[in-house]
């Protein structure tokens, strides 16, 4: 492929209404969804599916000769690529086909590149948190990382309702008739959203008791000076027989969607798994031009039932002397990591602990900002802050060593950062969190945590955990309950 095609589209599109046709029956395809409109990091939704393969699918973080899989159209291997993926995915990047036409989108759009994510144990490729000597290597039932070609996809600006499509001319074309037709004739396409969610059965809830354990052994870490903040988290499962088909989880996605609107949703079908995410918290941006933006959260309290209760929580989340101690630590972690591909004197907190509000939570969030050095690429600023602070807990390495042993898990897809490298050099990616993962054999996995520090109480520690988990799914009665 040689170049692709931008052409403006003259008429109105609904994204959830134009994923099926876009993505089609491909194994591999991507919804990076700004579902809260409200939110000034809505600003773009991106749809779309590898026409022609080329996904990129890593499973050999931490070892000695690590290969990257490069995937044909129908998901199977055409290739291997020596190299971890924090190698070889700059190199594909510079490779990214040209687009005519390229001056009709935004300045801030994607343009062409690479969506998908970087998944927790991809940290086994780095010196400084590679733990494998000392502990068994942690394998993840999702790849290490997986990122799928952006050669065929839906731009949509939400502000102006205006809409692109970036691909090679011949399908923009055929796809750009398709969605003219999508409102006269809904059988156009292949595969329908389906108008209901599907009923999926109870998660049950992580040993309570196993959890507070961790919570006080994380605490005797933090007395002994091995770390000053752990973020220990917990994962939940469940199983749906017959497994859920392609628009079923596009059906539970939707519900979820509706539910918990927000700025970093997400759906990715990774051919024998599915990723939907609900992610309010931005890991890392970079312009093109190599400015960089955190948000971490750090600090969540459930919304009132009335707009007094409401206001009382936010104020408490806001003032709670324990949950802003937790806040700044990741605030120092993050400028720390920021310079390091920074210029020092330009890693700034222009908002330090705002209280975000979403459908069903308050969230502590601060902003850091920097300008990235020449040379440094946005794939480079990613490795330098993952995973993210906010994941992790301070100082980095020794936290991750601490919660490899409490944790005993791969965490897989969550807690990894999700969404796009720009062939200009931008990236956009959320952490993942509110995200639930469904297999192919009818299993969904669903985790959450949250920050451990000298003076939490072990028993709010679980209850916010749990606050967490009802989060990401479409309703939740007593316990972690499904559609």
């Amino acid at each position: 492929m040689t170049s692709l095609t931008c052409l403006p589209l003259p008429f109105p599109v609904e994204p959830k209404d134009a994923f099926p046709l876009v993505a089609g029956t491909n194994p591999y395809a991507f919804w990076l969804d700004s579902a809260r409109d409200e939110s000034p990091m809505s600003r773009y939704s991106y749809l779309g599916a590898p026409h022609d393969g080329g996904a990129l699918r890593y499973e050999s973080a931490g070892l000695t000769q690590p290969q990257v899989s490069v995937l044909d159209g129908k998901g199977a291997m055409r290739r291997t690529l020596p190299g971890t993926i924090w190698q070889v995915l700059p190199r594909m990047l510079a490779d990214a086909p040209a687009i005519t036409g390229a001056e009709n989108l935004p300045l801030d759009a994607l343009p062409g590149g690479y969506v998908g994510f970087m998944g927790y144990e991809a940290h086994a490729d780095f010196e400084l948190t590679n733990f494998h000597h000392q502990h068994p290597y942690r394998q993840a039932s999702t790849p290490d990382a997986l990122w799928m070609p952006a050669t065929h996809y839906l731009a949509y600006e939400h502000a102006s309702g205006k809409a692109w499509l970036i691909g090679p001319d011949a399908w923009v074309q055929q796809t750009a008739r398709q969605l003219a037709e999508l409102g006269e004739n809904t059988g156009a396409h292949t595969m329908q959203a389906r108008a209901y969610a599907p009923a999926i059965p109870d998660f049950p809830l992580p040993d309570r008791d196993d959890y507070l354990a961790k919570v006080q052994e994380s605490q005797r870490e933090i007395f002994e000076g091995n770390s000053y903040e752990v973020c220990l988290t917990a994962e939940t499962s469940t199983r749906v027989q017959p497994a859920l088909d392609e628009a079923d989880l596009l059906a539970l996605y939707l519900a979820q969607r509706e539910k918990n609107s927000a700025p970093y949703a997400s759906f990715l079908r990774c051919d024998d798994f599915t990723v939907l995410s609900s992610s309010p918290e931005k890991f890392l941006s970079v312009t093109a031009g190599g400015q960089a933006e955190s948000k971490p959260i750090k600090g969540t309290v459930p919304r009132g039932a009335t707009s007094e209760e409401d206001a009382a929580a936010s104020a408490w989340l806001a003032a709670d002397p324990k949950t802003r101690a937790e806040n700044l630590m990741i605030v120092d972690l993050l400028r720390n990591d920021l310079s390091l591909v920074s210029y020092p004197e330009s890693v700034r907190v222009p908002v330090l602990m705002g209280v975000e509000s979403y459908s069903t939570v308050h969230q502590l969030v601060s902003t850091i900002t920097a300008q990235l050095r020449p040379g440094v690429t946005a794939v480079d600023a990613t490795a330098a802050c993952f995973p993210g602070g906010s994941m992790t807990g301070a100082p980095k390495a020794s936290t991750m060593a601490i919660i490899d042993r409490l944790e005993g898990r791969a965490r897989g897809v969550y807690s990894g950062a999700l969404g796009y490298f720009g062939a200009d050099g931008s990236a956009a990616l959320s952490i993942v969190i509110r995200t639930l993962v469904a297999y192919r054999d009818g299993t969904l996995t669903l985790a959450a945590g949250g920050a451990i520090v000298a003076d939490s109480d072990p028993v709010a520690e679980y209850d916010e955990m749990v606050t967490k988990l009802r989060a990401a799914v479409p309703r939740h009665a007593d316990g972690v309950a499904g559609a």
